[in-house]
Protein backbone atom coordinates (compact mmCIF):
# COMPACT_ATOMS: atom_id res chain seq x y z
CA UNK A 1 0.00 0.00 0.00
CA UNK A 2 1.26 3.45 -0.87
CA UNK A 3 1.87 5.83 1.99
CA UNK A 4 1.18 9.54 1.79
CA UNK A 5 4.94 10.14 1.54
CA UNK A 6 5.31 7.77 -1.42
CA UNK A 7 2.25 9.27 -3.14
CA UNK A 8 3.71 12.73 -2.60
CA UNK A 9 6.99 11.59 -4.15
CA UNK A 10 5.13 10.28 -7.21
CA UNK A 11 3.16 13.53 -7.55
CA UNK A 12 6.37 15.56 -7.30
CA UNK A 13 8.07 13.44 -9.97
CA UNK A 14 5.09 13.78 -12.31
CA UNK A 15 4.96 17.51 -11.70
CA UNK A 16 8.68 17.88 -12.39
CA UNK A 17 8.35 15.88 -15.58
CA UNK A 18 5.46 17.94 -16.92
CA UNK A 19 6.52 21.36 -15.61
CA UNK A 20 8.95 22.00 -18.44
CA UNK A 21 7.40 22.77 -21.86
CA UNK A 22 10.06 20.81 -23.73
CA UNK A 23 9.57 17.72 -21.56
CA UNK A 24 5.82 18.07 -22.06
CA UNK A 25 6.31 18.14 -25.83
CA UNK A 26 8.49 15.04 -25.64
CA UNK A 27 5.90 13.28 -23.46
CA UNK A 28 3.10 14.18 -25.87
CA UNK A 29 5.12 12.73 -28.72
CA UNK A 30 5.91 9.55 -26.76
CA UNK A 31 2.20 9.10 -26.03
CA UNK A 32 2.00 8.16 -29.72
CA UNK A 33 4.62 5.45 -29.31
CA UNK A 34 8.34 4.83 -28.80
CA UNK A 35 10.91 7.08 -30.43
CA UNK A 36 14.63 7.59 -30.81
CA UNK A 37 16.31 10.79 -29.58
CA UNK A 38 17.37 11.80 -33.11
CA UNK A 39 13.80 11.44 -34.40
CA UNK A 40 12.45 13.42 -31.44
CA UNK A 41 15.01 16.15 -32.07
CA UNK A 42 14.01 16.41 -35.73
CA UNK A 43 10.27 16.32 -35.06
CA UNK A 44 10.39 18.85 -32.23
CA UNK A 45 13.10 20.99 -33.85
CA UNK A 46 15.47 20.65 -30.89
CA UNK A 47 19.11 19.70 -30.59
CA UNK A 48 19.90 16.07 -29.87
CA UNK A 49 21.75 17.03 -26.68
CA UNK A 50 18.73 19.02 -25.47
CA UNK A 51 16.43 16.06 -26.13
CA UNK A 52 18.87 13.68 -24.44
CA UNK A 53 19.02 15.87 -21.33
CA UNK A 54 15.23 16.00 -21.09
CA UNK A 55 14.93 12.25 -21.69
CA UNK A 56 17.38 11.68 -18.84
CA UNK A 57 15.17 13.78 -16.57
CA UNK A 58 12.05 11.87 -17.67
CA UNK A 59 13.87 8.59 -17.09
CA UNK A 60 15.04 9.73 -13.64
CA UNK A 61 11.43 10.70 -12.84
CA UNK A 62 10.35 7.15 -13.71
CA UNK A 63 8.18 8.28 -16.62
CA UNK A 64 10.13 6.86 -19.56
CA UNK A 65 12.38 3.88 -20.03
CA UNK A 66 15.39 3.54 -22.32
CA UNK A 67 15.55 0.39 -24.45
CA UNK A 68 19.00 -0.19 -25.99
CA UNK A 69 18.79 -1.47 -29.56
CA UNK A 70 22.26 -2.03 -30.89
CA UNK A 71 23.99 1.33 -31.15
CA UNK A 72 20.72 3.23 -30.68
CA UNK A 73 18.47 3.70 -27.68
CA UNK A 74 14.70 3.80 -28.03
CA UNK A 75 12.62 5.67 -25.46
CA UNK A 76 9.06 4.93 -24.46
CA UNK A 77 6.67 5.67 -21.65
CA UNK A 78 7.37 3.12 -18.96
CA UNK A 79 3.95 1.42 -18.91
CA UNK A 80 0.79 1.29 -21.02
CA UNK A 81 -1.25 2.16 -17.92
CA UNK A 82 0.69 5.41 -17.59
CA UNK A 83 -0.01 6.20 -21.25
CA UNK A 84 -3.71 5.66 -20.60
CA UNK A 85 -3.61 7.73 -17.41
CA UNK A 86 -1.82 10.65 -19.09
CA UNK A 87 -4.27 10.57 -22.01
CA UNK A 88 -7.19 10.52 -19.56
CA UNK A 89 -5.69 13.43 -17.62
CA UNK A 90 -5.32 15.43 -20.84
CA UNK A 91 -8.85 14.60 -22.02
CA UNK A 92 -10.41 15.43 -18.65
CA UNK A 93 -8.54 18.71 -18.36
CA UNK A 94 -9.46 19.72 -21.91
CA UNK A 95 -13.12 18.84 -21.27
CA UNK A 96 -13.15 20.99 -18.14
CA UNK A 97 -11.76 24.04 -19.99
Amino acid sequence: MLTIASRLDVMNRLGRAMADPTRSRILLTLLGGPAYPAALARELELTRSNVSNHLTCLRDCGIVVAEPQGRKTRYEIVDAHLVQALNSLLDTTLAAD
